[in-house]
């Protein structure tokens, strides 16, 4: 019996091919739409954890807050160097303590100058970044106690200023100032939470105090836990030493704050996922007006099929046999929209994916129920026409033309 209710279902679908596509082209647009969002929502989330282990899952930063003067809020102190020789000596779940002061500064070599990030640090900063020498070498402990003019360049200051000419011994100009180069850092690429980590310049503290900033601030201190399943117990530590080196009035925020990479991360992928939802939510109404599409049509096959149903109950046809009929014949309507949804859809996601720049994820599970989905709307919308077909009168039937 089943046998024959598919053959017939896909006879009256050929039969009226343009309206059958037509039909179930609400169902095609709002399964893509949910598919391409949500392919890309898998990538973007998996772009996200990309980029935190660039940066260090274990990392925490350590800012200065702000205080209230007056009822006014102001910037807090920046970090001396007595805070970050605290955090090491009184820490047990670190391992790594870096400072750091940023600046953007002109960076020359020869004909060549471009505008990148100068960072003042210490030879702990590749711990805590997680981040590796490509050549060369990092500061000795003498250079960091003496400030001494000499400095770790990225991929990109290398390509942009030295091009294919020796880099290692060179002296690049930083503002007024001068460095030799010792060290170059491997390629870390683009970070969305930080923009392009490779353009940058690492030199010792002391010289970015005296050389280029002109004073004895550190702007952050970056931390390292020892472990990923250490880092809040690592924060705890590092929120209550600080609160003793910086203490606020009682009530009042804390004069410094403590991030996390991790924390960043969260944040960004909940607000993903909120987005991805509404998305998908706005493009599942096409499934709702595609549903009701199949229900239209389906009325008005019943109508144009009133005589043939009439004939068929005559002959010995049930009621049930009538109902699955048209039952069938909706649920193919809708799972074939739902097929070719699934295939534009993926062909959106994979066209788009490189232009986000993020990684293209097929998801067999969310294909599964977006096909499953489309042909349960095909059930429900087809329900009343079949129900309408299975309970014509078999005399009244026959008498209409």
């Amino acid at each position: 019996m089943i046998g024959n209710i598919l053959l017939l279902s896909m006879r009256e679908i050929r039969r009226n091919v343009l309206r059958s596509i037509l039909t179930t082209l609400g169902i095609v647009i709002g399964v893509a739409a949910v598919i391409v969002v949500v392919t890309l929502g898998a990538g973007t989330k998996a772009q996200v954890q990309t980029e935190i282990s660039k940066l260090g899952s274990t990392m925490l930063t350590v800012f200065p807050g702000q205080r209230r003067m007056r009822g006014a809020a102001q910037a807090a102190p920046p970090f001396e160097i007595q805070d970050v020789s605290a955090l090491r000596r009184e820490t047990a779940m670190l391992s790594s303590v870096a400072p750091m002061s940023i600046q953007r500064q002109m960076v020359v070599y020869g004909n060549g100058n471009r505008r990148s990030q100068i960072v003042g640090t210490d030879r702990e900063f590749v711990n805590v970044r997680n981040w590796d020498m490509e050549a060369g070498r990092l500061f000795s402990a003498a250079e960091e106690q003496t400030g001494k003019s000499v400095c770790i360049i990225g991929q990109t200051v290398k390509t942009e200023l030295f091009k294919d000419e020796p880099y290692m011994g060179n002296v690049l100009r930083i503002g007024k100032a001068s460095c030799e180069v010792i060290g170059l850092l491997e390629p870390k690429g683009q970070v969305m939470f930080s923009g392009d980590q490779d353009d940058v310049v690492v030199v010792p503290i002391k010289y970015f105090q005296r050389r280029i900033a002109g004073n004895t601030n550190i702007d952050q201190i970056y931390v390292a836990a020892l472990d990923d399943s250490l880092v809040d117990a690592a924060q705890a530590e590092v929120e209550m030493i600080m609160r003793e080196r910086r203490p606020s009035q009682p009530g009042a925020e804390d004069l410094f704050s403590v991030r996390g990479v991790q924390e960043m991360s969260n944040a960004f992928q909940s607000s993903t996922a909120v987005m991805t939802g509404f998305l998908s939510a706005i493009a599942a109404i096409s499934l709702l007006v595609g549903g009701i599409g199949i229900m239209n049509i389906m009325l008005v096959s019943v109508t144009e099929r009133t005589r043939e149903i009439g004939i068929r109950m005559a002959i010995g046809a049930r009621e049930k046999e009538v109902l699955l009929q048209f039952l069938v014949e909706a649920a193919m309507l809708a799972g074939f929209g739902g097929l070719v949804g699934i295939i534009i859809g993926l062909t959106g996601a994979m066209a788009l994916a490189p232009l986000l720049n993020v990684p293209f994820i097929i998801q067999p599970d969310m294909m599964i129920m977006a096909f499953v989905f489309s042909a349960l709307v095909g059930v429900v919308f087809g329900y009343m026409p079949a129900r309408s077909a299975a309970r014509l009168d078999p005399i009244d039937a026959l008498r209409h033309e």
